[in-house]
């Protein structure tokens, strides 16, 4: 259940779906979310394209810029004003720990073991999983991954969900919102391995 405060948020993101500059807001919406803002894009996309879906693919597109472009603004952050180790956060990052939902010291500090064993794929499969996305950006920057690995796994994975979901409200509508809203935690694990698994057969590991 949503507290107040973020529900206000979610409604507000929402409310743009009604008006001119929806596009423009879903642009600015995945920038944001991919280094601050705590509501997932996927809302106002998924209710943008039930309104227009013949502008489906167009939707997906400007939502993976956005959120890729974002991606660059989250990886400079922890780059440049991050700090690392518990004697060593700037003020902003204790901000951030403190007042962005969703984003932990603890949580931070677990994903540095995840880059230690997972390298590329973490950040890869980032733009799936249930934890927020600012979260890996961010993380990528403090943690000094390639920052062109960052960027190329930022468009393929957020694209890949964005279009994914965009193609399934194309088709589908209002029922499979309903089925991607109870269960996108489930969806998000199942797309992150089939995505894992098909770049492993195609390079012969399986």
């Amino acid at each position: 259940m949503m507290n107040n405060p973020i529900r206000k948020l979610y409604d507000w993101v929402l409310s743009w779906a009604e008006k001119p500059s929806a596009m423009y807001a879903l642009f600015f919406l995945g920038f944001a979310e991919s280094s601050f803002f705590p509501v997932p894009p996927d809302v106002l996309l998924i209710a943008l394209v039930l309104g227009f879906r013949k502008k489906w693919f167009r939707l997906a597109l400007i939502l993976t810029l956005g959120s890729a472009f974002g991606g660059a603004l989250g990886y400079m952050i922890g780059a440049k004003l991050w700090g690392f180790g518990p004697d060593n956060y700037t003020g902003l990052a204790e901000f951030f720990f403190n007042s962005v939902p969703g984003f932990s010291k603890e949580l931070f500090e677990a994903m540095k073991v995840k880059y230690d064993m997972y390298g590329f794929w973490i950040v890869f499969t980032a733009g799936f999983t249930p934890i927020p996305y600012k979260v890996f950006t961010i993380s990528s920057g403090a943690f000094d991954i390639n920052f062109s690995t960052f960027m190329v796994s930022s468009f393929v994975s957020r694209g890949a969900r964005f279009f994914i979901v965009a193609f399934l409200i194309r088709l589908y509508g209002e029922p499979i919102k309903i089925f991607i809203d109870k269960y996108f935690n489930i969806l998000a694990i199942v797309f992150t391995a089939l995505i894992i698994g098909g770049f492993l057969l195609v390079k012969g590991v399986i």
